[in-house]
């Protein structure tokens, strides 16, 4: 079996358990299949996508990032801090973001420069990202942040309301949120730059052999650097999105996120040993995650066991995972 058979049939296994999934719970509950419920499941799943795609393009390399989660709430705390100063939500959401490409940065500098393990790396960033956040905020939420900054994460497109008979709004199609559609043209636009770009071809060869690309003529260090940067960068833009969904900047917020994320790509088909790996497969990780959880919770399942179920999962996928390369 080639890998491109290999990362197929990881692939559809990925999407054989999202459908097994999706008839499970709605067997279980009729709620299940509703617009509402859906668009929930859409929103919760998009932070695990963002950060997943990150992820996918550092694991493809050979990498690991751990700090996203700390990014994350750094670049949303910075952007909510730019805005109470009185910016403009643009302009405080694009500080946002730097903050994220520069932890990102930092990250592949010293995975690259300095030949620190990823592991070790990413583990440093998430306690200093994590430490700054909390420092600067004294630990504090930021709140009273307005009604423009609350739109990129609540916002809609397509939402259709007709006024009843009692003069009060009902709403006929709640639209698809603005996050929902932002995934998309992040998984089409990363998909699109693997697969049919030179960087793309790069960073499946540095993952591959990192000496035989290197001897071809690769730029590795660059190639790397770029990995972590685009992680650090979407760990950013996560962090704007999820604070302008709660409208309060959280220093606290994005705790165990990169584990999701990881494990979204992993369950996608993305392979931990690197080289092997596509956006679509983790966005369909992303959303056996999210049905898995939206599920369990009609189901009345406590947090805790959901935790159990879902780091067995992982567990299950990673030695998935093991036994494909072994062989």
């Amino acid at each position: 079996m080639t890998e491109k058979q290999k990362d197929l049939f990881q692939k559809f296994a990925a999407l054989g358990s999202l459908l097994a999934l999706t008839i499970v719970f709605s067997l279980v509950s009729d709620a299940f299949f509703s617009v509402g419920n859906g668009m929930t499941v859409a929103l919760q799943v998009t932070s695990i996508a963002y950060l997943g795609i990150g992820a996918t393009c550092v694991i493809i390399t050979g990498g690991i990032d751990l700090s996203v989660g700390a990014i994350l709430a750094l670049s949303g705390v910075v952007a909510a801090m730019a805005v109470k100063a009185g910016a403009p939500v643009p302009l405080g959401m694009l500080c946002g973001l730097l903050v994220g490409a520069l932890c990102g940065a930092v990250n592949g500098l010293c995975v690259t420069l300095l030949r620190l393990p990823p592991f070790i790396a990413t583990l440093g960033m998430m306690l200093v990202a994590r430490g700054v956040a909390l420092q600067i905020t004294d630990a504090r939420a930021i709140g009273g942040l307005g009604d423009s900054f609350a739109e990129l994460g609540n916002g809609s497109l397509w939402r259709v309301v007709k006024i009843g008979a009692d003069g009060f709004p009902d709403v006929i199609f709640p639209g698809i949120p603005y996050p929902v559609l932002l995934m998309i043209v992040l998984a089409v636009a990363v998909s699109v730059l693997l697969r049919l770009t030179t960087l793309g071809r790069h960073l499946y060869a540095v993952g591959s052999n990192g000496e035989a690309a290197r001897l071809s003529g690769v730029d590795v260090r660059g190639v790397t650097l770029f990995a972590y940067v685009l992680s650090g960068l979407l760990a950013g833009l996560t962090g704007c999105v999820l604070m302008s969904r709660l409208v309060t900047a959280q220093p606290s917020e994005g705790l165990m996120y990169e584990l999701d994320a990881i494990a979204a790509a992993v369950i996608g088909g993305t392979s931990l040993s690197g080289g092997v790996g596509s956006i679509s497969g983790t966005v369909i990780g992303a959303f056996v995650i999210g049905i898995l959880r939206n599920g369990l919770n009609m189901g009345g399942v406590s947090a805790f066991t959901q935790q159990i179920i879902i780091g067995l999962v992982i567990l299950l996928t990673v030695w998935i995972d093991q036994m494909r390369h072994r062989r």
